[in-house]
């Protein structure tokens, strides 16, 4: 692999053996009051903690989340599946919190969400390859039946784009570590992303303050006022940095798991 897997501890190479425990319904709050800027971008959490950013991707029932794949599950060699961390039966169920912010266990002001299913590419689970290090996650209706997105805003996620050029003006966000980042806030890059000179095949972009934890930031082009939330090509997945920060572009076989979240229950 490439780069630095900018993601919090073992948390997320654990969840694979701990997502069959996530099948119940979120505890959402009522309607959200408050529009904020980047709401449809959260971390994901279990037991309290959390880990890499994931965001809303818009889909036909609104219930699907983006994010890198080492964020849940460990990379493969040589065709075998990774080895889970030991802790990974302690580490809960995994849900999503958009628009989480503040210190410690943090508000999370359009609830939390429960993820019911995670699907990741094989060439990521079986090879480790970069150039697949991202998952799509189909999250529960809240317990008055609405969707992820009728929370977080209707025509307010991004479209995801399956064949994007590399030379994109994209707007990155996420959110690092407690260690630099205590208030839990997300941080944000709008700039012109590239081919890596590393990767040829991976995405490329210099902003500074996206330590470890930012894996899984969603990488926006298009991105404009209301009813312009752009199309997301890809997530950050690595970088040798906090400056430096790649993402595996999304391509047909990105589509085929973004159409699996999509049509879970």
């Amino acid at each position: 692999m490439t780069g630095w897997l900018k993601a919090v501890g073992t948390a997320g190479a654990a969840l694979a053996a701990t997502v069959a425990l996530s099948m119940v319904t979120s505890e959402s709050a009522r309607p959200a009051q408050t529009i904020r800027p980047f709401g449809n971008v959260g971390v994901l959490m279990a037991d309290g903690e959390h880990w890499c950013t994931a965001s809303v991707v818009h889909s036909p029932r609104g219930n699907v989340v983006a994010t890198a794949g080492h964020c849940v599950a460990p990379a493969g060699e040589d065709g075998e599946p990774g080895e889970v961390a030991g802790d990974g039966l302690a580490i809960g169920r995994l849900s999503f919190a958009p628009g989480f912010s503040g210190k410690g266990a943090g508000t999370q002001p359009y609830g939390l969400w429960k993820v019911t299913a995670v699907h990741v590419d094989e060439r990521w689970t079986r090879y480790g390859d970069d150039t697949a290090d991202f998952a799509f996650l189909t999250v529960a209706p809240d317990r008055y039946g609405r969707s992820l997105e009728e929370v977080t805003g209707k025509g307010a996620a991004p479209t995801p784009d399956w064949a994007s050029a590399p030379d994109r003006e994209v707007t990155v966000v996420g959110y690092p570590e407690p260690e630099h980042n205590p208030d839990n806030r997300p941080v944000s890059c709008t700039t012109q992303s590239r081919r890596d000179d590393a990767d040829p095949e991976m995405l490329y972009i210099s902003c500074a303050g996206f330590w470890t934890g930012t894996s899984g930031s969603p990488w926006v082009a298009d991105r404009g006022g209301p009813g312009r939330p752009g199309r997301l090509i890809g997530v950050l997945s690595g970088g040798e940095t906090d400056v430096d920060s790649t993402a595996a572009p999304f391509d047909a076989r990105a589509r085929k798991l973004y159409e699996a979240a999509a049509g879970e229950k």
